[in-house]
């Protein structure tokens, strides 16, 4: 362990050995119930048999079929799936692989840049787009992403609505207009990039009023919207994209569930903007990784034919539920519960001490669950997968009330 950079933040030293459904076990044995699912990851589940079964079938056939040199089967097939059963919009009829979300994200600003011609993006308040250069420019929910590193000089970050600390869905689109008036012309804004749930910034849901405001913005100046569904795609809201019947994007940009822990991410967006790229625009060493594909379309499948997507509102319901008892039993600690589907995040009284949610994170880990920490303000968030039974949603409230009781 000495050798690996200290850089990256853990929330435990334990060694992880296996893991199956909604459980991870650590070398020594430890059984921990993943209500992370590895940060938004593993919809399906921990090794998904039939997800696990599509990876080494693949692994036998061909592990390397790179995209610049020709196609491979499995991407055919994932994209005849992607736009047969899960697109939000018809309007998205093309789409590009790539690795990781921020490489997705970068590639959704590369495209919005090179079809509109213009230099500037817009992010809002307390989102998450990734830790590459550009996308850790376009993350604002917390500094320790971007300390010690300069800003690109067109990246503009106006209000996301937050009712619990006091910005409303009129006041950020007020805050929006006035950038128009002081810091950038519409006119030379590309794209603006968000999330329809911020993630790292604690949970937050846009309103659906704020995400149509903004597409009749991007109408009116001619900017292109792209919705950032990297945590909150395939499911994860009990919708299979939260964006679905709210508001229509430009650019979708996916990753995290898509493949059930594989590593591939997408963005999917329409014809007129995509055909605009020469080819050689676009591309990369490992982007639509052949066995990361096979994952992915068994993923889809699985999702699909299972029932995930139910499951996610069934169970998020029932997990809401809870946690608003909770609430109401402890609320000299819990100020607020928020969220869709199976993504909901629990957000602390503000008069708790400085790192509170991060001592509750870890002890629930002690008490055998993975709940991670989120936002400037004291958050945690519930990211449970989308096969998730009954007794493993009540066994998650039981551990975190434990945990609860003990950091009072």
């Amino acid at each position: 362990m000495e050798h690996l950079f200290r850089g990256v933040g853990r929330l435990s030293t334990v060694v992880m050995d296996r893991a199956k459904g909604s459980f991870v076990w650590t070398a020594t044995g430890e059984r921990l119930l993943d209500f992370s699912s590895g940060i938004g990851v593993t919809n399906t589940g921990h090794c998904h048999p039939r997800v696990v079964k599509a990876a080494k079938d693949q692994c036998d056939k061909l592990v390397h079929g790179q995209v610049n040199l020709a196609y491979h089967q499995p991407m055919l097939d994932l994209t005849t799936e992607l736009m047969d059963n899960c697109m939000p919009d018809a309007s998205l009829d093309r789409i590009f692989y790539s690795t990781t979300g921020a490489e997705a994200v970068e590639n959704a600003v590369k495209l919005a840049k090179y079809t509109t011609g213009r230099p500037h993006t817009i992010v809002f308040q307390g989102g998450y787009h990734g830790r590459t250069s550009l996308t850790m420019s376009m993350t604002t929910s917390s500094v320790i992403y971007r300390q010690k590193m300069s800003s690109p000089q067109n990246i503009f970050v106006s209000s996301f609505p937050y009712e619990l600390h006091g910005i409303s869905v009129k006041s950020a689109l007020s805050d929006l207009r006035l950038m128009f008036q002081q810091q950038v012309l519409p006119e030379e804004v590309a794209a603006m990039v968000i999330e329809p749930i911020l993630g790292e910034g604690g949970y937050v849901p846009a309103p659906p009023e704020f995400l149509q405001s903004l597409r009749q913005v991007c109408d009116e100046h001619g900017i292109l919207l792209v919705v950032d569904e990297v945590q909150t795609g395939f499911g994860r809201t009990g919708k299979l994209f939260a964006c679905q019947d709210v508001v229509r994007p430009d650019i979708l940009v996916m990753a995290k569930g898509l493949a059930s822990g594989f590593p591939l991410s997408a963005i999917a967006t329409r014809a007129d903007l995509s055909d605009q790229q020469e080819p050689g625009t676009m591309g990369g060493t490992y982007a639509g990784n052949v066995v990361s594909c096979a994952a992915a379309l068994a993923t889809q499948k699985v999702i699909r034919e299972e029932g995930l997507v139910e499951n996610a509102q069934k169970m998020g319901k029932r997990l809401e539920s809870g946690l608003k008892e909770l609430q109401s039993e402890h609320s000299e600690m819990i100020r607020d519960v928020r969220g869709l589907g199976c993504m909901i995040g629990v957000e602390l009284n503000e008069k708790v001490a400085p790192g509170t949610s991060k001592t509750l994170s870890q002890a629930c880990f002690r008490n055998g669950m993975i709940l991670l920490a989120a936002s400037v303000f004291p958050t945690v968030r519930f990211i449970p997968p989308l096969t998730i039974s009954t007794e493993e949603v009540d066994m998650g409230l039981e551990l975190f009330e434990k945990s609860l009781k003990e950091i009072k």
